[in-house]
């Protein structure tokens, strides 16, 4: 069973000075792909978002994107369809077509490029009069409208945003069910502090997009929309960004920030605490900010926005205590800081949905308490700072939350009969020394799990330290009788604390680590207003 999706809109980035060449590309962008080598089947190569949404078994969408014309100029249509002065215009015959077919499940890219003045104000406006025109053929096909998805690349997000300004909550919700951001600086590039008279000197037609780029930026507490209906995908691969310059200036920025250039924590324009917002959830992917194999051009991004704009769970995983060995966990020579992290992937589809390692630089830390209960600055709080204020490594929430994501019970290959739903964890816990005597990248603890969730009345989650009972043939009974004979391939967690709250926990039981951590499942409301469709 598939679902017919609500209308999808697209916005690609910054386009530089001369967008010629963005003007004359159809999708904007979101028709690049990537290929996985060493992968087989659905996971070798991944098209593109447009064409994959367009192929996709679990989320169709068809094509909507000639339906509107974008212009320099005012023009005017007077033929059966409201008249859209400022640049857009409805292709009569193409909106026939699409309303013939409905509504619901449309692709459209944002082509603001088309459109001026260059100003992200300007864009906003585009983009509301986009969601109006989207909104009008509904109420022609007579759908139900609940509200446009938008998914929205680095200067994208702020487009979005500046739509959503000078209504209320209640009026853009009514227009927008959700907003995926990938890379969006959000509270600015870091390094972005042009002297006056060079920001006098810019074209003007560019000068606008780079303002909204400022480090100083201190709007992301006042957007009128729900924080928890935006998801903020944060790229994390600094060293495959094609521009070294940009890369560097964050190195930099992180020498006033931690006083070491050891670090980057960008993608490698955009600073991992700049791409988040307060309230909003948010996830790691090691991808870069642009080009071959990025945040754009991922099958991660597209998974990810998928599974929030449509999945069936939501799903978070806390750390509730932990121990470090003492002979294990301390540096005989310098100081020792720990930092923890998590990697984590569903089964059948070979991608994350939250990345975090050495190489990201996004572990949580750095931690010197042997139970990893130093006092880390709270998120809301430092994303609520100026960029050049904040710091980085806190919990992604209260209660040492590591990881909030969704997923989709449903997205399983055709052949597939099974009704739970499973994902790998990958845990990590590394010491580094900050004096420099010691080693700088010791591994205290390392292991992979995979969570097993069985629906049913009362619902069931185990852990598997393998994959010897996740075939899909096993039974619920087979599964249960494994763990109530204390297996050690598989382990039925403890549900905790109040039921209602659908929370589980299981052990870490290593000689070097110990720890308890709970899992959370709960059903989505993102599907509430979909079309199910056979």
């Amino acid at each position: 069973m598939a679902i017919t999706p609500r209308p999808l809109i697209l916005i690609r980035g910054f386009g530089g000075p001369d967008v010629q060449d963005e003007q004359r590309d159809a999708y904007q962008g979101f028709n690049d792909g990537t290929v996985y080598p060493g992968r087989r089947g659905d996971n070798y190569i991944y098209e593109g978002f447009v064409l994959r949404a367009l192929k996709s078994q679990f989320y169709p969408y068809r094509d909507a994107t000639n339906v509107v014309s974008y212009h320099h100029q005012d023009v005017v249509e007077s033929r059966e369809f409201d008249e859209r002065p400022n640049g857009l215009v409805v292709d009569i015959p193409m909106a026939k077509q699409v309303i013939e077919q409905g509504i619901a499940g449309t692709l459209w890219i944002y082509r603001y490029y088309d459109l001026l003045p260059r100003s992200v104000e300007n864009y906003g406006k585009g983009l509301i009069r986009l969601i109006d025109i989207i909104k009008d053929l509904s109420e022609q096909a007579e759908e139900e409208f609940t509200g446009v998805d938008i998914v929205a690349h680095s200067l994208g997000g702020l487009i979005a945003r500046a739509a959503l300004e000078g209504r209320s909550e209640a009026e853009n919700k009514r227009l927008v069910h959700r907003i995926v951001t990938l890379g969006t600086p959000h509270r600015g590039i870091s390094f972005q502090v042009l002297p006056t008279w060079l920001v006098r000197r810019l074209p003007t037609a560019m000068r606008d997009e780079l303002d909204a780029f400022g480090s100083r930026r201190s709007d992301v507490q006042s957007i009128p929309f729900p924080s928890r209906d935006i998801l903020t995908v944060v790229g994390t691969d600094y060293r495959t960004y094609g521009n070294k310059f940009a890369s560097a200036g964050n190195r930099l920025t992180n020498l006033l920030d931690e006083g070491t250039l050891a670090y980057n924590r960008s993608d490698g324009l955009v600073k991992q605490t700049a791409a988040q917002l307060p309230r909003s959830p948010r996830t790691f992917v090691h991808k870069c900010h642009g080009g071959r194999d990025s945040l754009i051009t991922s099958r991660e991004a597209y998974e990810i926005a998928m599974r929030f704009l449509h999945g069936t769970h939501h799903i978070e995983l806390r750390l509730n205590k932990a121990e470090i060995s003492a002979a294990r966990g301390r540096d005989a020579f310098g100081k020792s800081e720990f930092y923890f992290g998590v990697s984590i992937k569903p089964r059948y589809f070979d991608f994350d949905l939250f990345h975090q390692s050495a190489d990201a630089q996004n572990c949580y830390g750095p931690f010197r308490e042997l139970d990893l209960m130093d006092a880390l600055p709270d998120l809301e709080a430092e994303l609520e700072e100026p960029l050049s204020e904040s710091d980085t490594g806190s919990w992604a929430g209260p209660d040492r939350l590591i990881w909030e994501g969704w997923v989709d019970a449903k997205a399983k290959p055709a052949e597939v009969v099974d009704k739970t739903l499973v994902f790998r964890l990958d845990v990590y816990l590394g010491e580094r020394d900050s004096f420099g005597v010691g080693f700088s990248d010791n591994v205290v603890f390392r292991k992979q799990y995979y969570v097993q969730a069985v629906p049913g009345k009362k619902p069931a989650l185990y852990l598997h330290t393998g994959e010897k009972y996740l075939a899909p043939e096993v039974s619920a009974k087979q599964l249960r009788e494994a763990a109530e004979q204390e297996s050690k391939d598989v382990l039925r967690m403890q549900p905790t604390g109040d039921a209602s709250l659908n929370t589980w926990q299981f052990e870490i039981d290593d000689a070097g680590f110990k720890a308890s951590l709970a899992v959370s499942v709960k059903s989505s409301t993102a599907q509430k207003s979909a079309v199910r469709t056979a």
